[in-house]
């Protein structure tokens, strides 16, 4: 390693324990590592793919407006969550920062909300992969299949993410690369050789919506919502990354914008190249991406594409895993979590959370049972997961606005200075909008699958409140809390005296 290595491992050391922690992880993630890792649970190869059929089908063509919808929107969150965590470059992403900036029992929370959503997230992602894989060999889509197919994606994620830091950086940049062929040059090949349709289609509701395609639209939006998190994974590795302060903020707003140029080509080539657009909208062409594709490629064609397929899914499995395991991980040694001495170990070899990385592979296999038996249920799963992750985001930026309001100027190499607490203010209406959204339940009759997102939510909130006042995890924990303010002011304070 270079001087000017060593001297940047020493310096984010310092500034880590400066914030009362000790420096265990290895900070052996670049900057392009950061954001593979961010892209790839971002994925929107995963997120297209997944979600394109049932998009298509309740919001035609123009829910291809969601993914500038919402890109937009969190576009501002994650500027609020670069100042965070530039001022705070630690382990576990949004845990650690609504801990600094509320307290314990708030971020105690957020990370419980946080947590659940992001093994729900695996759940889905991985069960959405399995059909790309069966079709990759030829396999027959049944339930049993789908189920055997997505433990094991899962368990060759989870053996990736033991072979430490290093390997998880290579795999991500893999997976970068196969998103970015699989997504942007398909994409480009689609829109400029294999066109069936006008661009007009954009604008065009095909009649959707029963006479009120406004609601066919909102409906729709989920493309766009299931797409555009995963930028905080970044974060969540923190500690493992050189000059965090500075890269990690700027690999969160980078995934943003290449996730959405991306997803933006992809969802348009699918579309313009469809022969049987309006079939897909109706629903009568049930497995419409490689039907495209094959009309497209030919047949060798559409195998080598499911190839690139199935790698970035399992590079997003591996990404989710890997920022779910350092939540845990950071919860756990403030002693935020049952079993946190187990939790909090990192392996001596590769200093990885290896016991945090079983939990986040454990829990989605018992979920993908439970789906095994109602397969009906993935769509409001999925849905779950949004809902999650979005309210979790939306605690860290109210307690952000509250913080500015109180005083605090955020003081880390990345900042928005005046304009901070303007995109603050419009992160958080964003945020509380797509919230009203989500929960806005189905019309399928049946009560538990239509308000699947409040139930989930609800137990999630309830079951964690219970522990919060039963075991009482926060006074047990004696980590830095609620110091947004006066951390700001001495980073101030040593920059001044230089």
């Amino acid at each position: 390693m270079s001087t000017s290595g060593n001297s940047q491992h020493l310096e984010d050391n310092a500034h880590l324990e400066a914030l009362g922690y000790k420096g265990t992880y290895s900070r052996t993630m670049s900057l392009w590592g950061n954001i593979a890792l961010g892209f790839t649970y971002l994925s929107p190869l995963v997120a297209i793919y997944s979600l394109f059929s049932l998009s298509l089908a309740t919001g035609g063509p123009p829910a291809i407006w969601w993914i500038v919808i919402v890109g937009a929107g969190q576009l501002l969150v994650s500027l609020v969550f670069g100042e965070i965590v530039s001022q705070f470059p630690i382990a576990g992403g949004l845990y650690p920062w609504a801990r600094r900036l509320w307290g314990k029992r708030y971020a105690w929370m957020v990370a419980w909300i946080y947590v659940w959503a992001m093994l729900v997230t695996i759940t889905a992602v991985i069960e959405y992969s399995s059909s790309f894989a069966m079709s990759l060999f030829g396999v027959e889509i049944t339930p049993l299949s789908t189920l055997l197919f997505s433990v094991g994606i899962l368990v060759l994620a989870l053996l990736l993410n033991l072979g430490g830091t290093k390997t998880m950086s290579r795999i991500a940049r893999i997976g970068l690369a196969a998103e970015l062929i699989g997504v942007v040059g398909v994409g480009i090949y689609l829109l400029i050789f294999q066109r069936h349709n006008d661009f007009s289609v954009f604008f065009d509701g095909f009649n959707l919506g029963d006479g009120n395609y406004l609601t066919a639209f909102v409906s729709a939006a989920l493309i766009g919502l299931f797409m555009f998190y995963g930028f905080e994974a970044c974060g969540d590795v923190a500690e493992e990354v050189a000059d965090a302060g500075r890269r990690v903020p700027r690999a969160m707003y980078l995934t943003i914008f290449v996730g959405g140029v991306s997803a933006l080509m992809s969802f348009a080539g699918y579309v313009l190249a469809a022969p049987d657009l309006a079939g897909i909208i109706s629903g009568d062409v049930a497995d419409p991406i490689p039907a495209i594709l094959e009309s497209a490629l030919g047949t060798v064609g559409a195998k080598i594409f499911l190839v690139i397929a199935v790698l970035a899914f399992i590079s997003c499995t591996l990404s989710l895993q890997a920022a779910a395991s350092r939540l845990l991980q950071s919860s756990a040694r403030d002693g935020m979590l049952p079993a946190s001495k187990w939790l909090a170990k990192l392996s001596p070899g590769t200093q990885v959370p290896r016991n945090a990385l079983f939990v986040a592979s454990i829990v989605p296999i018992i979920l993908c049972v439970i789906i095994y038996f109602r397969p009906e249920t993935l769509v409001q799963v999925t849905a779950f997961a949004v809902l999650g992750i979005y309210v979790s985001f939306q605690l860290v930026v109210l307690a952000s606005l509250v913080q500015r309001f109180r005083g605090w100027r955020p003081a880390g190499p990345f900042n928005l200075g005046v304009m901070g607490i303007v995109v603050n203010i419009a992160a958080l209406i964003y945020g509380i909008w797509a919230i009203y959204w989500l929960l806005i339940p189905g019309a399928s009759g049946d009560w538990v699958t239509d308000y699947i997102s409040w139930l989930g939510l609800g137990v999630v909130i309830v079951a964690g409140g219970l522990y919060m006042l039963i075991a009482r995890p926060a006074g047990k924990s004696s980590a830095p809390h609620s110091d947004a303010i006066e951390v700001a002011n001495m980073m101030r304070a040593k920059a001044a005296a230089k």
